[in-house]
């Protein structure tokens, strides 16, 4: 859906983005991961045309990024920005009009909308009446109403409370379901595995990571495991040429160890070490989360950066 090539963006003394390449496939969801800096914003404004990268090329569907595109795209800014004095119902079907949607078509799928995300009586309210996240409800219908093939939603969680968060979420993934591709922009890692299947993550103006969220938490593994038995080990396994002991617990008869098994060997040679002496009841390997591999990338940039 969106190839980027070698995107670069200086603004005075500083290079918000350094070279930016990447590739957000059609009909999937893809989360544009970063902390508060790092760029993501900058790179968002240009797909969206409001600024222009200063090197580098953009291609929307094979073709070289235009302004006819911006019909397809919907865009849910961070700094959300209604109209406060305008009425909820003839700001939406303005907002709609300008992406090409004639009057009555904005009436009709506003109405479905509205009755959708039960704000039906919201028509004939200001804006400035609204609560903040009641006025996300109104962003958010208008970032999809004109059923984009892009969707670019920047934060589009901070402010709801939790149960209108997860009407939104699930309004997302059926967007997507339908056929929109996605691109979620956050420093927020709570949802990205819930929501995401392809993720990049930029860090001090540089993309420092990118590909399919599987592919990245299997390159993350490190042989980790939580081992639940009943017995007693022989001191000379507690620590041993196999593995690393991280941890140990013992809750009445049931003990607990997390071991770092060495990149030389397997579960099963742990295993057939322990077996004679213990009776296993659960073994659970630890996966890393998008959350402690955006931490371990983040803090080996800083720590780069600062070398440098």
């Amino acid at each position: 859906m969106l190839a980027l090539r070698n995107i670069v963006k200086q603004y005075a003394n500083h290079r918000a983005l350094d070279d930016i390449s990447m590739d957000i496939p059609e009909g999937k969801i893809f989360g544009l991961l970063g902390p508060n800096g790092a760029g993501k914003t900058s790179l968002i404004r240009i797909i969206n045309q409001i600024t222009a990268p200063d090197s580098g090329s953009i291609y929307f569907d094979n073709e070289l990024l235009s302004p006819k595109h911006i019909e397809q795209i919907g865009y849910l800014p961070e700094e959300r920005g209604l109209y406060k004095k305008m009425k909820v119902g003839e700001q939406m079907i303005y907002l709609a009009q300008l992406k090409g949607l004639s009057k009555t078509e904005a009436k009709n799928r506003l109405f479905y909308w509205f009755d959708k995300l039960d704000i039906s009586t919201w028509w004939d309210k200001k804006i400035e009446d609204l609560s903040k996240g009641m006025q996300q409800k109104v962003q958010f219908i208008a970032t999809v109403l004109h059923e984009p093939k892009l969707i670019i939603l920047d934060e589009p969680f901070s402010g709801f409370d939790p149960v209108n968060a997860q009407i939104i979420q699930e309004e997302i993934l059926a967007l997507n379901k339908k056929g929109a591709t996605i691109i979620y922009s956050t420093h927020r890692m709570e949802t990205v595995e819930e929501l995401c299947d392809n993720i990049a993550l930029i860090d001090k103006s540089k993309k420092v990571l990118d590909g399919a969220v599987k592919d990245i938490k299997k390159q993350y593994q490190n042989q980790t495991y939580h081992i639940q038995y009943k017995g007693n080990l022989p001191v000379e396994l507690e620590t041993n040429v196999l593995y690393e002991l991280l941890a140990f617990t013992a809750q009445e008869d049931m003990h607990t160890i997390k071991i770092k098994i060495h990149p030389q060997y397997a579960l099963n040679d742990v295993l057939t070490q322990l077996i004679p002496y213990v009776h296993i009841y659960q073994v659970q390997e630890i996966v890393p989360t998008i959350h402690d591999i955006f931490i371990e990338k983040v803090t080996q940039t800083s720590h780069l950066h600062e070398q440098n």
